[in-house]
């Protein structure tokens, strides 16, 4: 059978690049759930996009439907034939049913079936309906509606292309006709001769080539790597090593269609303002690419992408300088004001700037911090003294001239002027680091106060929020606490610190002046459940799922959870752990019917039930101690040699005995045991 390629090009106007990614990655699902539920085999399929354009390409796409032959059961055939053998009525409404003949129906098993055979349709009749069905399908966060229509898109569309190796496939969306005319670059196509933007693509197979002649590098990654390319051999000319992030690579990757690299110049007084003013508007704002010389230090150079080629490159040059020139006098002017007071002087005016609605201004969260950061280093055995003083300042930034102009840099220019104050180097560090993680993938705290700080200001943070009725659901989290959450979870794991949430958020809520008990109960428990779903991403990439289940339950002790984790991991790998694991399930099946864990030994009476609880009081010392000091598989290790004595007692022993008090001293004594491994973990939660 032949196979072709299919081609859908989908034309708008400028699509966000932030979108794109996301947008390619649908449009290729779609596609391949579309294809195998219309039952059209097909090969590779892959989405190329641009600004003005997502593309969909499949390769080895077969030009007919399979066909189908399926069997549909009726009724049996004592009700479905008469006495002289003929089909009944029963029958023929069965077979008229399945749109079949009587007389072609077949009996097997004692029913009759009706054979259904369907042939497939062409490919090309097929995607009449899928391809514009697949545009419509498509999703995004925010739509247009453009002209009288209806219809809505993430941007309007301008024109479509559709082919079938070349055959056009003919339909229409949003009043635009699909064919074979797609659009080159805006303005290289018409300045290189080739008149009118617009070009013919014969074939599917042609798609990639024919862009390219028409200044249009569809494919992404041959333009991620030719902009990668052009930055580092611009840099290399210059001497320089350019910093290219993963974000800004991949936001100019949707904002060219035609990438052409080149380099700009600023003045080498900018290079006085600390580092980080300098790249922020550079990358944040202009989306240039910063350079550096072989030591890290910043040159006074910057790399960006044009979306053209290199005709006319020093005009380019220049009108990107003196953008830049334009925000760097402002940073310039930013820093000289703040500089003319402290970072200290600055607090003063945190009292004018709310915090959240009804829960007083950062000033008085900068007081909390004091205070949480107080209770946490007495917690965690470490002197408090960087924690307070960075605590003091870590918000006074937020009203400089610098972070009013500049966001992005919260915290890094309360960094920098507390340097130029002469605060503590850890102090400095502590008042950027307590912001970390800022996204995704970002670092951790590495300082103690900036780990300290930054717990105590991510607990507040949840607790105000939650404090208004703000727990986030769904996808709404307007103030990023699961991040927040999430960077709880990891910082209290990789410092290995032991520390009670339940203790922090209670002096939270005091601080916060929140005095009802329901209210704060209610507080407490949302919290749980939160952090709890936060170490369960933090251990789901490298722990067994009904691990993380069996010690999730109580969250309180972060570090302590990943440890037991790692315990019962490591123990469900040594020798005969199932029959340990089903000893302590058959305990704590039957501990749930204990009301307490009051024992008398003497109310002991067969040597079964003796031996249990000698054992139990043998190793239970033991065990407790080495699950005080976190050392879960050291206990587990004791807690194993209990497995015999408990088989023993349940074969030997009738726990649910007449005798009312026999009974509870065995269920107390069985309580007692399951309480030391809940300890560790619930163990009925262990898949075998």
């Amino acid at each position: 059978m032949d196979k072709k390629i299919l081609l859908l090009e989908i034309g708008t106007e400028e699509i966000p690049a932030h979108a794109m990614p996301g947008i390619l990655n649908q449009l290729k699902e779609l596609a391949k759930k579309s294809l195998k539920e219309s039952r059209i085999e097909f090969g590779e399929v892959k989405t190329l996009g641009t600004p003005r354009r997502l593309a969909l390409l499949v390769k080895d796409v077969a030009n007919n439907q399979a066909d189908i032959e399926e069997e549909k059961r009726g009724p049996s055939v004592k009700i479905a034939f008469d006495k002289e053998g003929k089909p009944s009525k029963a029958a023929i409404g069965f077979a008229r049913g399945q749109k079949v003949q009587p007389e072609d129906l077949i009996t097997r098993d004692g029913y009759i079936y009706a054979v259904i055979r369907e042939q497939g349709k062409s490919s090309a009749e097929i995607f009449k309906t899928l391809l514009p069905k697949i545009i419509c399908d498509l999703n995004f966060p925010n739509n247009m509606r453009w002209g009288d229509l209806d219809f809505k898109f993430i941007r309007p569309l301008r024109w479509l292309v559709a082919l079938f190796g070349e055959e056009i496939i003919p339909f229409e969306v949003a009043n635009v006709q699909s064919g074979r005319i797609s659009r080159g670059h805006r303005v290289l196509a018409i300045r290189n001769g080739l008149g009118h933007a617009e070009f013919e693509i014969k074939t599917a197979a042609d798609y990639v080539k024919d862009c390219a002649e028409n200044f249009v590098i569809v494919d992404q990654n041959e333009r991620r790597n030719m902009i990668v390319a052009q930055i580092n051999e611009v840099a290399a000319n210059k001497n320089g090593v350019a910093e290219i992030t993963d974000d800004l690579l991949e936001e100019v990757v949707y904002l060219v269609e035609y990438p052409t690299a080149l380099a700009g110049e600023f003045e080498t007084k900018y290079l006085q303002l600390p580092a980080e003013a300098v790249i922020t508007p550079m990358r944040d704002h202009q989306r240039y690419f910063p350079v550096k010389n072989s030591d890290g230090a910043l040159m006074p150079l910057f790399i960006t992408i044009r979306n053209g080629g290199k005709d006319y490159l020093d005009i380019v040059q220049h009108g990107n300088e003196r953008v830049l020139k334009a925000r760097l006098e402002d940073a310039q002017f930013f820093f000289n004001e703040d500089r003319k007071k402290s970072l200290e002087a600055h607090r003063e005016k945190l009292k004018t700037v709310v915090f959240q609605e009804g829960l007083g201004s950062v000033y008085e969260k900068t007081e909390r911090l004091v205070k949480l950061v107080e209770k946490i280093s007495a917690m965690l055995g470490v002197d408090a003294k960087n924690s307070v003083r960075a605590a003091e300042l870590s918000k006074a930034d937020l009203v400089t001239g610098m972070v009013t102009e500049f966001t992005e840099l919260q915290g890094v220019m309360g960094r920098e002027y507390a340097k130029l104050d002469g605060e503590n180097p850890e102090v400095c560090a502590a008042i950027d680091e307590h912001y970390m993680p800022r996204f995704a993938g970002d670092a951790q705290p590495k300082t103690e106060a900036g780990k300290i700080l930054s717990l105590a200001d991510k607990i507040d943070n949840i607790v105000a929020t939650f404090s208004r009725g703000l727990v986030p659901t769904g996808s709404q989290d307007p103030f990023a606490l699961r991040r927040q959450a999430l960077g709880i979870a990891n910082l209290l794991t990789a410092a290995r610190w032991s520390l009670s949430i339940g203790e922090v958020v209670a002096l939270a809520m005091d601080l916060l002046k929140i005095s009802d008990a329901t209210k704060r109960e209610k507080i407490q428990q949302e919290v749980s459940d939160f952090m709890r779903l936060r170490v369960k991403n933090v251990l789901s990439p490298s722990t067994r799922y009904d691990v993380i289940d069996a010690v999730i339950d109580d969250v309180d002790n972060i570090f302590a959870v990943t440890l037991k984790a790692a315990a019962v991991e490591q123990f469900l790998k040594t020798p005969d752990s199932t029959k340990y694991i089903q000893s302590f399930v058959r305990v704590g099946n039957l501990a749930k019917k204990a009301d307490s864990t009051d024992l008398n030994a003497e109310l002991f009476n067969l040597d079964a039930e003796k031996v249990l609880y000698q054992a139990f009081a043998a190793i239970k010392v033991v065990a407790g101690e080495l699950v005080d000091k976190k050392d879960f598989l050291g206990a587990l290790d004791a807690l194993k040699k209990l497995s015999t004595p408990i088989d023993s007692f349940f074969d030997s022993v009738m726990v649910m005995d007449e005798n009312l008090s026999l009974r509870k001293n065995r269920l107390a004594l069985l309580k007692s045991i399951d309480n030391l491994l809940a300890k560790i973990a619930d163990f009925g939660k262990i898949v075998q």
